[in-house]
């Protein structure tokens, strides 16, 4: 059996150290440099090791990725926030009650406007932007709400005015800089990852207050060297000391470890051998938070009822099989050092152009002379003066410079993506035409699009979630507890909003007022505008467009008559039908009757034909009979030939 001894002795708070500090060490040698690179370029800050050659006098940084950061994180954040609505609410189909759907929409709404979710996101996005990862902490805390009421007294005679304090558990949300964020090297997400550190400083008197409440155990904090890589802004010359190095983590700690940090001193320690005998895992869900890089304040199971990490991150532009994104300033940063550079050397060479030079001859100035050249100032020769100075220059800085720094300025809009109203027209054909214009704006959308839908499932969403969750499981009294798909409403950024705008009205322009369309798309027209009074003017169109109760009963009856003339028409010809079919029956049973008289009609004029005859003369009467025969027989073949 191997030897325990290392683990029997090792701590909780040192085993989540040593992995905080393998961490931070990956961060420091992969990352840490140019992330740092990044943010100066954003604040326009100068170092010294930021020089692109050594001659380099100038200090200036171009604002081209300043303005591209700022252009794409708009983009964002307007078609985030844009519409009022955050997110949208779908229950079960077989839910046919919504009033729970649409009352837990708007308590999360109000809950997030209390504590200022909108403004933790747009941080998010900053640090996504400039860094290329955005991270934020899901956060609980215990409020105090507040509200001026009143309350009768004496019976109701008097009312005393005072305020109803209420104490419920809100979330916040709290952006994470790079530089406080550590997680497992081979993992491409927090999900993945045995478990991920915020390591920063936060003040101390924040620990103080938790350890009253009892959140924090009630240790005394040791005090600790300052980290500056840890700070928020390592700019700042004079950094603030009352602090504390917190280190929160969030992930698998050994069981063992766990049930030990959770002991008393006189209670017996839990080693690895027993542990392995239980049938659990070794691992186990955990929260762990430590002061100043020793002192454990805080070590329980995951608290969440869906067993999740309170930490959400997004990408600004994914890198396959990395968890690190590639943000604006990592891709406009080759295009923002050449504009640098271009910039810094046209004004050290207006250093040696604009400024007068002055040759002159040294061994015909007076001893101890300052080569100073001032206005007014008298200077003493040996000599004539202008055989011993010589003014001169380095000659002209060249115009091409300007077409140079355009050209680079148009590289960092082309890829960052971020574009501003004076380089649309020119970004794909050098023209302003429609044509073009199009183009662009549809190859920036489609690349904003990305990002958009990037943020929103790894990061908006998630983060709606994760807060419900909480707010379910920690104030069930206003959120019931439910199975909710939430769903994102977001919409285009402003530029695309103008352009389906300007698609909308040239769609208005091909029809007429009366078409069952045109309302549609004036309202369409009008959601896409970012108008105070936009919900008021929709809903007057949707009114406008719904007949009135008089328009709808006249329809009605309308839609009776020429229902009940319909009825009528077939009903007549349906009639007219059966008297057609009564008149060939009664012509068919006539010529049936006709046919059955025609032989009762040729034997009486037979017997007419006999009586006529003389009974004198038998020989002439039987000669007679025959002839009348012969002729009967001819008249009714005649009259069967005329039948036919």
């Amino acid at each position: 059996m191997e030897d325990n001894t290392d683990f029997i002795t090792e701590s909780l708070e040192s085993w989540v150290m040593a992995k905080a500090e393998q961490w931070r060490d990956h961060y420091e040698n992969n990352y840490e440099k140019t992330h740092d690179e990044y943010y100066r370029l954003w604040r326009g800050i100068y170092a010294a090791e930021d020089k692109t050659r050594q001659s380099e006098r100038s200090r200036i940084i171009s604002p081209a990725l300043q303005q591209a950061v700022e252009s794409s994180v708009a983009e964002i954040e307007e078609a985030t926030f844009g519409r009022g609505k955050l997110f949208d609410i779908t229950d079960d189909l077989v839910d046919e009650e919504t009033v729970d759907i649409v009352f837990l929409r708007e308590k999360l709404h109000e809950d997030f406007a209390k504590t200022k979710i909108r403004k933790a996101v747009a941080e998010c996005l900053i640090n996504a932007a400039v860094y290329g990862t955005g991270m934020g902490e899901i956060v609980l805390e215990q409020i105090k709400e507040m509200a001026p009421a009143t309350q009768p007294i004496m019976d109701g005679a008097l009312q005393a005015v005072g305020v109803n304090i209420t104490e419920r558990t809100i979330v916040r949300l709290v952006p994470i800089l790079p530089q406080n964020f550590l997680i497992d090297p081979v993992a491409t997400s927090i999900e993945e990852a045995i478990g991920v550190c915020i390591d920063r400083y936060v003040p101390t008197h924040t620990v103080e207050i938790e350890q009253e409440k009892g959140v924090y155990k009630k240790v005394s904090l040791n005090t600790s060297e300052f980290d500056i890589d840890l700070e928020a802004d390592h700019e700042l010359v004079d950094q603030p000391e009352d602090k504390v190095r917190l280190t929160k983590y969030f992930g698998l700690v050994p069981r063992h470890l766990l049930i030990n940090a959770d002991n008393e001193e006189d209670e017996e320690i839990v080693t690895l051998t027993d542990e392995a005998r239980e049938d659990e895992s070794y691992y186990i869900e955990a929260v762990v938070v430590i002061a100043n890089g020793g002192v454990l304040l805080k070590a329980e199971e995951n608290p969440y009822m869906m067993q999740d990490r309170p930490v959400i991150a997004f990408p600004w532009d994914v890198v396959p099989s990395r968890f690190w994104g590639r943000g604006v300033c990592e891709k406009g940063y080759n295009s923002q050092k050449a504009l640098d550079a271009e910039l810094r050397a046209r004004i050290d060479a207006l250093a040696l152009t604009v400024h007068p030079m002055m040759g002159m001859d040294a061994t015909r100035m007076p001893r101890g002379f300052k080569p100073e050249i001032s206005p007014g100032k008298i200077i003493l020769t040996n000599g004539r003066p202008d055989e011993i100075f010589y003014p001169f220059n380095f000659g002209q800085v060249s115009q091409i410079t300007f077409a140079q720094a355009e050209a680079l300025q148009r590289m960092v809009q082309t890829a960052t993506g971020a574009i501003d109203s004076a380089g649309i027209a020119g970004s794909i054909n050098g023209e302003a035409t429609a044509a073009g214009i199009s183009m662009s704006l549809g190859a920036l959308i489609k690349r904003q699009k990305r990002t958009l839908i990037n943020f929103q499932e790894s990061f908006l969403i998630p983060f709606i979630t994760k807060a419900a969750h909480r707010y379910m499981q920690f104030d069930p009294e206003h959120y019931p507890v439910k199975d909710y798909k939430f769903n994102v409403v977001s919409s285009l950024g402003i530029i695309a909003r103008e352009y389906e705008v300007s698609q909308l009205i040239q769609l208005l322009q091909t029809m007429s007022q009366e078409s069952p369309l045109y309302s549609t798309l004036i309202q369409s027209v009008v959601e896409n505008m970012n108008l105070s009074n936009r919900e008021e003017m929709v809903a007057l169109i949707q009114q406008s467009g719904q007949k009135s109760p008089e328009q709808q009963q006249a329809e009605q009856q309308a839609a009776q008559e020429a229902q009940a003339l319909q009825k009528a028409l077939q009903e007549a010809q349906i009639g007219v039908l059966n008297g057609q079919a009564e008149e060939f029956l009664a012509r068919a049973k006539k010529y049936d009757a006709e046919t059955k008289a025609v032989p009762v009609k040729l034997e009486t004029e037979q017997i007419k034909t006999i009586g006529e005859l003389d009974s004198d003369d038998e020989r002439n009467f039987k000669q007679r009979v025959e002839i009348a025969r012969l002729a009967i027989a001819e008249k009714g073949k005649g009259r069967d030939d005329v039948c036919e």
